[in-house]
């Protein structure tokens, strides 16, 4: 084990210490700051779905297809996973703060120009710049929350982000949808670099108002030295593996997801909007019963039943389109499947992120950056396949059952991993 992992209690001591204090603990004190930091993951799903609904748009004025759109998404994952990986060390070097900030600089920057271009080429390439504001952004959320709490607490604390935070999915496609009614498409980049620059203000004022330096013995590690301390942490890796099969399955539904709705099923531009939204339903319904299980249950038992639960949709999604595919039974297993991320995120990251007091950005740069790239190179993969839903649900059951074996073959080791 590495020296990331060691002096750390027994999950079974640790956990017991913490329903100790359940009942003398008073509410949580972070709500404002859970809201900020909340926001600022929300960026992610803004940026990818609330344009959706303009791709026809854009096709139009850009001189391009669908297809040809759409790869602005694939561009975004990728780029995404870079500037986490830069990102992450530089927090750890320079402090939480100052990468977030510029961070939060460059993806408005880019949002601004976006609304000028006139070609296919120009959306990707500022596409990718605004992804790698946004991966200085991401990266500095899970290292902020693994700065100040650990075990239980930073998964209930992971839980109220994610709670607060899937507004952002549920409601990207209507605001995009809403924009269109009244604006043309670059109004909505016009509203991510407001969002942008409104949210950089308000955590300079409120997360960032004292600057917290990192530790002076941590600063003269190099970029590699970090990455090395972290990979070494070998029982860690198992979760952000875990956390990336997860999250590839609900990337495949989000990179398709026109297809399916609008092509396949016939949805509207509106309904799409509200099909898409649908899954969100379930994973604030799975985010709030995990924050009310975490109480009383560890982290990495809710996890496993998760991911078997997500599992099971995946099952019900094959069923349902080999026997009586329809959309108001398609619908549910799509909700269940993508739902159950409300659960399977909060206690993935906590459980990762307990292996690294220190080097957190870093920590956090290679889960992020993995995460994006193998997610991002599965939907793109995808495309090579049938242009059919069913496969695409395949390809999602590959996923699933990989993270079943990753979840269920270290049952009895629980104080390592």
């Amino acid at each position: 084990m590495s020296r990331e992992a060691q002096g750390r209690e027994p999950d079974s001591v640790a956990f017991a210490a913490h329903r100790r204090e359940q009942t003398a603990a008073p509410p949580h004190p972070h709500l404002g700051i859970a809201i900020l930091l909340a926001m600022s993951m929300a960026l992610g799903p803004l940026a990818i779905d609330a344009y959706l609904p303009a791709f026809p748009a854009m096709a139009g004025d850009l001189q391009a297809s669908i297809h040809d759109i759409s790869l602005s998404i694939s561009f975004y994952v990728f780029v995404l996973a870079i500037g986490q990986l830069v990102g992450g060390p530089l927090s750890d070097r320079f402090g939480r703060g100052v990468v977030m900030l510029t961070g939060l600089g460059i993806f408005a920057l880019a949002s601004a120009l976006i609304t000028l271009v006139h070609t296919l080429e120009q959306l990707l390439l500022l596409r990718a710049l605004q992804a790698f504001g946004g991966g200085w952004i991401a990266v500095s959320v899970p290292a902020i929350v693994r700065d100040h709490l650990s075990g239980q607490e930073a998964a209930r604390f992971f839980s109220l982000i994610g709670l607060i935070m899937f507004l952002a999915p549920a409601l990207a496609p209507a605001i995009g949808s809403s924009i269109l009614l009244h604006f043309d498409w670059p109004a909505i980049f016009v509203m991510l670099f407001l969002y942008a620059i409104v949210l950089g203000i308000l955590l300079r004022l409120v997360v960032f108002a004292t600057p917290r330096k990192p530790a002076a013995n941590h600063q003269d590690i190099s970029i590699i030295g970090r990455y090395r301390a972290v990979i070494s942490s070998r029982p860690a890796l198992r979760f952000m593996f875990l956390q990336t099969l997860c999250f590839a399955v609900m990337l495949l539904f989000i990179s398709h997801s026109s297809f399916i709705y609008q092509q396949h099923f016939g949805a509207s531009a509106t309904k799409f909007a509200f099909l898409f939204g649908a899954n969100v339903i379930l994973m604030a319904a799975a985010n709030l019963i995990n924050r009310r299980l975490l109480k009383s249950v560890m982290a990495k038992v809710i996890l496993r039943w998760s991911v078997t639960v997500q599992a099971c949709g995946v099952l019900l999604l094959v069923v349902v389109m080999t026997f009586a595919p329809n959309l108001w039974l398609f619908l549910p297993a799509m909700m269940i499947t993508v739902g159950a991320m409300g659960a399977i995120v909060p206690n993935t990251q906590a459980c990762y992120m307990e292996y690294f007091p220190r080097h957190g950005g870093t920590a956090a740069a290679l889960l992020g950056a993995t995460q994006f790239s193998i997610g991002g190179l599965i939907a793109v993969g995808s495309a090579l396949l049938p242009e059919t839903v069913i496969a695409v649900i395949l390809a999602q059951a590959a996923c699933s059952l990989l993270c079943l074996l990753l979840v269920w073959n270290h049952t009895s080791n629980t104080a390592s991993a």
